[in-house]
């Protein structure tokens, strides 16, 4: 992303893989195999939960409206998660049970360390995701409720990213203009659908595999935007002020 023009007000992020990082699904297959009876070497499953991922990053599987219910998510996940059943028979469910439950994702390292640093700017904070739960409970849980000022999330809208309607309900919430609102995620299909809605957009970087995700870019985009606008409507020399 270049750097804003316009003073940025409000910061809205994705959830999974943007704030929270997910458990390691590759292990999850070679323990959930050994489980069933299966030796799986790493490598074999780090191969099937590509293909999986892959696959469940399409416009097609989006399409399939997985994120409006609970009952859809689990539908779509099972289906694509019927891959590693080649490995191991009964795996989708393991699968489905320990990497999409909300409860097994933890935050980045600088997670709380970002969300504080917008606070404390008076940066209004907003999550949007595709997501066929509450997310509410989970924040709190790592104490990080007091950050977020509004959640937006498909299952209760009804609809899910790349609509722009969405984003539109997102910053609705904050009540700041699409254009001072920053939209942050990983997926630049679906995270990348706030440009359509006029909101400022910034896809992370691949994750490194890290403690931290990157998330400190964040704060120098809305400390560089805030400078930008000073700088901009400050006298200039030649005005004799």
């Amino acid at each position: 992303m270049a750097a804003p023009v316009t003073r940025i007000r409000a910061v809205l992020f994705d959830w999974g893989d943007t704030l929270f990082a997910s458990p390691h699904a590759p292990s999850v297959i070679v323990e959930g195999a050994r489980e069933l009876g299966v030796t799986v070497d790493a490598e074999t499953a780090r191969q099937v939960w590509d293909e999986i991922w892959s696959a469940g990053k399409s416009a097609e599987e989006h399409a399939k409206g997985r994120d409006l219910s609970p009952l859809a998510h689990r539908k779509v996940w099972t289906a694509l998660f019927d891959r590693a059943n080649r490995v191991a028979a009964g795996l989708d469910e393991i699968l489905y049970a320990r990497v999409m439950d909300p409860a097994g994702w933890i935050p980045y390292a600088d997670t709380a360390p970002t969300l504080r640093a917008l606070k404390a700017r008076s940066v209004k904070v907003g999550i949007v995701s595709n997501i066929p739960r509450d997310l509410r409970p989970l924040f709190s849980q790592h104490g990080l409720g007091d950050t977020v000022d509004a959640y937006t999330l498909s299952y209760e809208q009804g609809v899910a990213k790349p609509d722009p309607a969405l984003f539109l309900a997102a910053y609705r919430e904050l009540g700041v203009p699409p254009a001072e609102t920053l939209m942050v995620g990983d997926d630049p299909v679906t995270d990348g659908g706030a440009g359509a809605a006029g909101l400022q957009v910034y896809v992370l970087p691949p994750h490194d595999g890290g403690p931290a995700r990157g998330l400190a870019r964040v704060v120098e985009l809305v400390d560089v935007s805030r400078a930008s606008v000073t700088a901009r409507s400050a006298p200039s020399p030649a005005s004799g002020a």
